[in-house]
């Protein structure tokens, strides 16, 4: 092993831990700050509470409503996500196994989805809305964000499924593969790590939006998500360690769902590195 390799392990050790670092000292924060009053939270900053205020948490969910909130949230996230897996996984398989000029079109056109900033697109999906008898419901956000998902969604799985050895594709196709065959049993598996990826992602991205939840799916108790519900903990007497305990609530379910899907994302990279 050369010197400077042995040198990069101890700097790589400290580097991880700073960074470690640096994402645990706010979730610390907030954690903390969910169980203090808001004379606690200025006073002492980053301290343990000295009297855990555990009923900030009852209050915040019921003042917010979040129960309903989160289901909100869950649902559409749910839908959104399956119905982003359906599109996007037979698009990104048709354009892996083309390489022709139709192919790289298909392929510039999603890449330009990039170069829409989202907010310019409001107006006309809001117009979109009201012309399909969706606007304030759920079901018109279940159909949008699936859309706004596509061009990073087709992109990293097509290019997730340029890497199938070309040699198995030929395998199964003279064991009679068809499409549907070798999509299913041979680039899915393959393509894995990247489908949790595109998961995750679009996971925090739907449970995170605000603007379109705001502007087309509304305010009302009964189809606002978390990201809405939220803002209405704050008043000119915001108590700010409710507010820290319902966002606390509201990132919860996203976080758990994240170290569970990263591990087999991991398990899957790993499963594919052994394979090979």
């Amino acid at each position: 092993m050369s010197p400077r390799r042995r040198n990069a392990g101890p700097v790589a050790t400290v580097l991880s831990w700073v960074y470690a670092l640096v994402l645990a000292v706010p979730l610390y924060y907030l954690v903390v700050s969910a169980l203090k009053s808001n004379i606690e939270i200025f006073t002492r900053p980053f301290s343990l509470p000295a009297r855990w205020l555990w009923e900030n948490f009852g209050t915040a969910w019921q003042t917010a409503d979040l129960g309903r909130a989160l289901l909100n949230s869950l649902l559409i996230s749910v839908v959104a996500i399956v119905l982003t897996l359906c599109l996007a996984v037979p698009a990104a398989y048709a354009l892996a196994r083309q390489d022709n000029g139709l192919a790289r079109v298909i392929t510039g056109t999603f890449s330009a989805g990039f170069l829409i900033p989202p907010f310019a697109a409001l107006i006309p999906t809001v117009v979109l809305a009201i012309k399909l008898g969706l606007f304030g419901t759920r079901e018109f956000q279940m159909l949008f964000l699936p859309a706004s998902a596509l061009p990073l969604s087709v992109l990293l799985l097509t290019q997730f499924m340029r890497t199938v050895p070309h040699a198995l594709v030929e395998s199964a196709a003279l064991d009679g593969a068809g499409h549907w065959r070798l999509l299913t049993g041979v680039f899915v598996p393959i393509a894995m790590p990247g489908i949790v990826s595109v998961v995750i992602l679009q996971l925090l991205t739907f449970w995170n939006e605000y603007l379109f939840s705001l502007t087309i799916t509304g305010t009302g108790p009964d189809v606002r998500t978390v990201q809405v519900a939220l803002p209405t903990l704050v008043s000119d007497a915001t108590n700010l360690g409710v507010l820290a305990a319902g966002t606390v609530l509201t990132v919860l379910p996203v976080y758990i769902a994240y170290s569970l899907m990263n591990r087999r994302m991991q398990e899957a990279l790993t499963a594919g590195a052994v394979k090979e």
